[in-house]
């Protein structure tokens, strides 16, 4: 078993030697994606969680930060969010930014995943933001012979924030806009989402990326995102067994 390490590459400069998350505040929640992604959480925890207030009716949110404030007071009261700290969702907003944003930390993460499919590969289990990491890995890998994707927890369905932003970029329209499909036809592709996971936000990925895909909802407790719950549930682990097999 190998593990595609990134992580160092979302620390500020000075903090590579250290596991502190930087003292974020609302304050540090820049507006454009990191807003729009707060959001696009908030409004999905308060479909899941009745004791998250909604935001505003019609979805919007304005850029103060005040409302900011708001959306992080709200997030903080809801099962999903109820076990991390404040800098903690402020610095997973911004992890997500910058690979999506950044091409050179795109490049490097996905470069550093890439170097553990070697030959003998057959598996690749991937998690929350690692899952589109992974993806674009494995579409960057002509004739790669992995023959299991399982991803978990996985971002990839949002609409304008993720998925209009993978590369290779989904082709058609409308409707039609597809991803490419990761691999050969032999691959077999397991996407798991929990019905309370906030940051899976769009549970079937088949609309986006075809019919072959297996899609499965979960149930995860209240920690819905936590990589442990998916990978004892038994439909993951058969996922495993079946690309190994």
């Amino acid at each position: 078993m190998a593990v595609g390490f990134y992580g160092d590459l979302f620390r500020p400069a000075g903090q590579y030697l250290s596991d502190d998350i930087p003292p974020y505040t609302a304050r540090d929640v820049e507006d454009g994606f990191e807003r729009e992604l707060l959001a696009a959480w908030w409004r999905a925890a308060s479909e899941v969680d009745p004791g998250v207030v909604a935001p505003d009716a019609d979805g919007t949110m304005p850029a103060t930060p005040q409302s900011v404030q708001a959306a992080l007071r709200a997030l903080s009261g809801s099962k999903f969010f109820a076990n991390l700290a404040l800098r903690t969702v402020v610095a997973d907003l911004k992890q997500v930014r910058a690979y999506l944003t950044v091409q050179q930390v795109r490049e490097q993460a996905r470069t550093r995943v890439a170097a553990q499919i070697g030959e003998d590969t057959q598996v690749v289990v991937a998690h929350s933001l690692g899952s589109v990491v992974a993806y674009e890995a494995l579409c960057a890998l002509p004739g790669h012979k992995v023959r299991a994707l399982v991803t978990i927890g996985s971002p990839l369905g949002i609409r304008n924030l993720v998925f209009d932003r993978l590369q290779p970029a989904p082709a058609g329209t409308g409707r039609q806009l597809r991803g490419a499909w990761p691999g050969s036809d032999q691959l077999v592709w397991t996407n798991l989402a929990g019905t309370g996971d906030v940051v899976a936000l769009v549970k079937d990925l088949r609309p986006l990326f075809g019919e072959r895909l297996h899609s499965a909802l979960l149930s995860n407790g209240t920690h819905a995102h936590d990589a442990t719950s998916y990978l004892t549930d038994a439909l993951c682990g058969r996922a495993i067994a079946e690309g190994l097999g």
